[in-house]
């Protein structure tokens, strides 16, 4: 039988997982938007995701509240070792969201929505990628309890991340307006998608090389028999993903170029869970040591199994609704 907490932490991965995915590619069209020529562009950009960017943000919550509710541990160790990634995120999430709502309302202040837009998605991101690099480079626990200091999640690993991640969105947004978009504004993001990928590709690789060393079990899991294995078989997935991006920009694709860069994501999200296992919070805080108590556990579960499946069913309900190219001559209303 499984253990319950490590049921849990599938779960909790697999909301995270599915934010990243989802969050990521409007997150990413926030990102280009100071790029786009002119306001049939920047319209044509925002109502690719209008109906489905408030959504994508569920697994967000359900991703931090699962965690406060199944890993209350983990959540007190890793919410006063992030507070300032953190508290930076969900106001740049809430900027972002009022500039998406207000910059249709107003003709003499659409610039500066405009520009709380992109900067709420910029830092998003990049706060986003910064609390991955301070928890990928560990976090310091004393009697249960964080020990560390204010700063400990700025370096020089969590600002590359943050870089990384900034990036790696923007590709997903770029291939996601080749998707939904034809004509010129399609071939534009086909030109940033491409660079995009050569620079998501390089992050990839920098950020592999320099993971090993921020923690001896790292370098162990990844360098030593049998993780040596996956030392070889993850970058051989990478490659293909690749493979894939760049063949469907250079063909013409329209759909390729995003099912690869998503790809990608998965990949490294994959390949941090190998570096985390068995730990949640990194170097020394297992599942199992963080899991509330299993009556705790089976209980939240029962509600889970009911809601994830009606989450992803309206998810797959509304992508389907609004499946195909979008029309530009229609606003956001």
């Amino acid at each position: 039988m499984f253990e319950l907490s490590f049921i849990w932490a599938g779960i909790i991965a697999f909301a995270v997982l599915t934010y990243v995915i989802l969050d990521g590619f409007d997150l990413g069209i926030g990102i280009l938007f100071p790029f786009a020529n002119g306001e049939q562009e920047k319209a044509a950009m925002m109502n690719s995701i209008a109906p489905i960017w408030d959504g994508n943000e569920t697994w967000l919550v359900l991703g931090g509240g699962g965690l406060f509710a199944v890993f209350p541990l983990a959540y007190a160790v890793i919410m006063p070792a992030l507070y300032m990634p953190i508290i930076l995120m969900l106001l740049a999430l809430i900027f972002r969201g009022v500039a998406f709502e207000y910059r249709w309302r107003t003709t003499r202040w659409k610039p500066v929505w405009d520009v709380a837009f992109f900067g709420g998605s910029f830092v998003a991101a990049f706060m986003q990628g910064i609390a991955l690099g301070a928890l990928v480079q560990g976090i310091e626990i004393a009697d249960r309890a964080y020990a560390g200091g204010w700063w400990d999640w700025l370096s020089i690993f969590s600002l590359l991340t943050g870089l990384a991640v900034v990036v790696g969105y923007s590709l997903l947004g770029a291939t996601w307006i080749i998707l939904k978009t034809e004509g010129s504004l399609q071939r534009q993001m086909r030109i940033y998608a491409w660079w995009l990928g050569a620079g998501t590709l390089g992050f990839i690789g920098i950020v592999s090389i320099m993971t090993p060393f921020q923690d001896p079990e790292y370098f162990q899991r990844w360098l030593n028999l049998p993780g040596s294995a996956l030392s070889v078989i993850m970058p051989g997935a990478v490659l293909a993903a690749a493979w894939g991006l760049f063949t469907g920009l250079n063909a013409g694709k329209d759909a390729q170029p995003f099912l690869s860069a998503l790809s990608l994501f998965v990949l490294c999200f994959v390949g941090i869970g190998i570096s985390f296992y068995p730990n949640i919070v990194p170097p020394g805080l297992t599942i199992v040591d963080a899991a509330a108590p299993d009556s705790s556990l089976r209980f939240a579960l029962v509600g889970t199994v009911v809601l994830v499946p009606l989450i992803l069913g309206y998810t797959a309900y509304a992508y389907w609704v609004f499946r195909g190219k979008i029309d530009p001559e229609e606003g956001y209303h």
